[in-house]
């Protein structure tokens, strides 16, 4: 299945360290999962992302979404549901 063409949606989520999103993904292959390590090779090759299938949802929901601590971030989704609401 095309992910543009059946989603076309990214979340973007926080992983407290290296280890623990490394963890996730020996998780997401032990469970058969389809998913994409990136490392960043300015920083010694270490793992800084990672993509995740759609039926990873449940191994995911409980990480918390990336910059949501971000003022500018809050301010965006506060749009987004005024949006919703009307």
């Amino acid at each position: 299945m095309d992910w543009h063409a059946a989603s076309n949606t990214i979340v973007v989520l926080t992983a407290r360290d290296e280890l623990s999103l490394g963890w996730l993904c020996d998780d997401a292959a032990a469970a058969g999962l389809t998913f994409v390590r990136f490392h960043e090779p300015d920083l010694g090759g270490a793992l800084t992302a990672a993509a995740f299938e759609p039926a990873a949802h449940r191994m995911v929901s409980h990480l918390p979404l990336a910059l949501s601590q971000r003022r500018e971030v809050k301010k965006m989704l506060g749009f987004s549901r005024k949006l919703r609401e009307t």
